[in-house]
């Protein structure tokens, strides 16, 4: 591979559970890698199948963060290539900062594959793209803090306008705060969509409105492992936008 140094710790966005959506060069390091280190679920059969029959596998789930990264220094000492595996993209929440920063610190080389964020693959599962030519030009990724610090009910009300397209990760659980946050901002009728476990077998998405958006979260049983879109451009899915962009006009 162009560009492979011995001992590489590769860091790959693992997509949305479909190892058919990792990139070309991602399933090149994950058939060469001797040492696989992955969260939770995320190693579903599929991905299983793709990795060499001499890869250890090591879930970082309840372990520290210098538990994982001694793992992967070791391995790639020993001139082996290491892969880790973050669910999505690794731009999205994936906590790539502080292992890099661990690893900077050390003088390991390291190289990031980015994956197919589950807010790309919802977009295309519903055959939309996010922004709309002259309308909405602006798409904001974010989520409402939890159990671990983050944006308030306060910032999300900031971003909601009409010509935003808002994707909510990791925040499904929250959807009655969410709806009546953006319920100050935005009209009821104002078109969203709530998206689960993308990528899996059990994959689903949901049509409606705001003003129906927690209703329809609680009568799916939908708790977790889901993204919301909320905006005019989520609209596309179900009625044909009517505008064109300059793109392609005559003049």
């Amino acid at each position: 591979m162009r560009g492979k140094m011995p001992g590489m710790i590769y860091f790959l966005g693992a997509g949305c559970g479909d190892p058919d959506y990792l990139p070309v060069k991602a399933l090149r390091v994950l058939k060469e890698a001797r040492l696989v280190v992955y969260a939770g679920s995320l190693l579903t059969q599929g991905f299983r199948r793709v990795l060499s029959p001499q890869a250890r596998l090591l879930d970082s789930h309840g372990k520290q963060l210098e538990e994982i990264i001694d793992a992967m220094v070791r391995s790639a000492e020993r001139g082996e290539t290491v892969a880790r595996l973050h669910s999505g993209d690794t731009a999205f929440f994936s906590a790539l900062n502080e292992e890099i920063a661990l690893l900077k610190a050390r003088g390991i080389p390291f190289e990031v594959l980015p994956g197919v964020s589950s807010a790309s693959l919802g977009a295309a599962r519903m055959g939309i793209e996010l922004t709309i030519p002259e309308k909405v030009q602006t798409v904001v990724f974010t989520r409402l803090g939890g159990h671990t610090p983050g944006p308030s009910p306060e910032d999300l009300a900031y971003f909601a306008r009409p010509d935003v397209t808002l994707v909510l990760f990791l925040s499904v659980s929250r959807a009655e705060t969410i709806q009546k946050t953006l319920l100050t901002r935005l009209p009821p009728e104002t078109p969203v969509a709530v998206a689960e476990k993308l990528g899996f077998p059990e994959e689903r998405i949901l049509y409606g409105t705001l003003k129906d958006l927690s209703r329809l979260i609680r009568e799916a049983g939908i708790r977790r492992t889901a993204l919301i879109y909320v905006g005019e451009a989520v609209g596309c899915a179900r009625k044909p936008q009517e505008t064109r962009s300059r793109l392609y006009s005559e003049s």
